[in-house]
């Protein structure tokens, strides 16, 4: 069994967004942003290779929109997914599962492409099950306003119409995979969005956090940074606030989704409360 970080592309974000009512003064610190308040934003999935299972858990952006809707975001850098799925030795078509932690478009949006005479979309992963949960699809095929921007049809629609969609059973004792080398529980919060799920890997003796949304970067740890993405946001500092302390008190390994900058990072206890410990490159802790 073996792990592989995979960069599906770098975007920018508006920094006020990402950190809501934290004052710029104080968030600009770990997320310098440019002249147009924009902050370094990373989509970095993770591939999981356990004996004949090959599993991505998220697929970024994908690179089927206009170029109006990719001017919002501002890619920047070489990586994409087919390209760092090369690096590592493996293709699309290699991938039996994807796991999507939750469905706005820069976590699910590499999910699906055009069809070949684009005048359609199909699953960019032909091979793979899509899992989502029924409570998120539903939240996501019948969006609130707020969020409607970020829950695109053409994202979401053509994995159920492929006959690939799997929803994951909500149990609390329920893993997604198990083998005699790891375990992946998963993690259900609510705050960014409903029913979001975050994996927890047990591999190699450590617990391997994929932090999705709800721990965006490094710069988020202490508890009041929460997104303005966020439909719950009081309901996100409780759940930081019992994850982080879990986090610490476990000595978790937090993979960072959405930090262009650091992959990995630990948190320790402190008067103020729990705050970053170290950082680490995904090379440092499995290679």
């Amino acid at each position: 069994m073996k792990l592989y970080p995979i960069e599906a592309g770098n975007f920018k974000l508006d920094g006020g967004a990402m950190f809501g009512v934290v004052p710029k003064s104080l968030w600009n610190r770990t997320n310098p942003a440019d002249q147009n308040n924009m902050i370094d934003i990373a989509a970095r999935c993770l591939l999981i290779e356990d004996g004949d299972r090959l599993t991505l858990i998220d697929t970024g952006m994908g690179d089927k929109q206009s170029e109006k809707f990719f001017g919002y975001y501002y890619p920047w850098g070489e990586h994409s997914l087919d390209r760092s799925l090369k690096q590592h030795g493996f293709h699309r078509d290699d991938i039996t599962d994807v796991f999507m932690t939750h469905l706005h478009f820069d976590h699910c949006g590499g999910s699906i492409q055009w069809n070949k005479d684009r005048t359609g979309y199909e699953p960019a992963f032909k091979n793979a099950k899509f899992w989502s949960n029924k409570d998120h699809w539903l939240w996501a095929t019948q969006p609130n306003a707020r969020e409607k921007a970020s829950f695109l049809e053409e994202n979401i629609l053509p994995i159920e119409q492929s006959g690939q969609l799997n929803f994951i059973d909500r149990k609390p004792s329920q893993k997604f995979l198990k083998s005699e080398e790891m375990d992946f529980g998963v993690l259900f919060v609510d705050g960014h969005t409903d029913k979001q799920m975050i994996p927890h890997i047990e591999y190699k003796g450590k617990t391997l956090v994929f932090m999705a949304d709800l721990l965006a970067t490094a710069g988020h740890v202490p508890l009041p940074y929460v997104m303005g993405f966020d439909t719950r946001p009081l309901l996100t500092l409780d759940e930081k606030e019992a994850f982080l302390n879990t986090a610490a008190d476990k000595e978790y390994y937090l993979f960072l989704e959405h930090d262009a900058h650091n992959e990995i990072i630990t948190v320790q206890h402190t008067e103020k409360g729990v705050r970053l410990d170290k950082t680490f490159t995904f090379n440092e802790l499995f290679n």
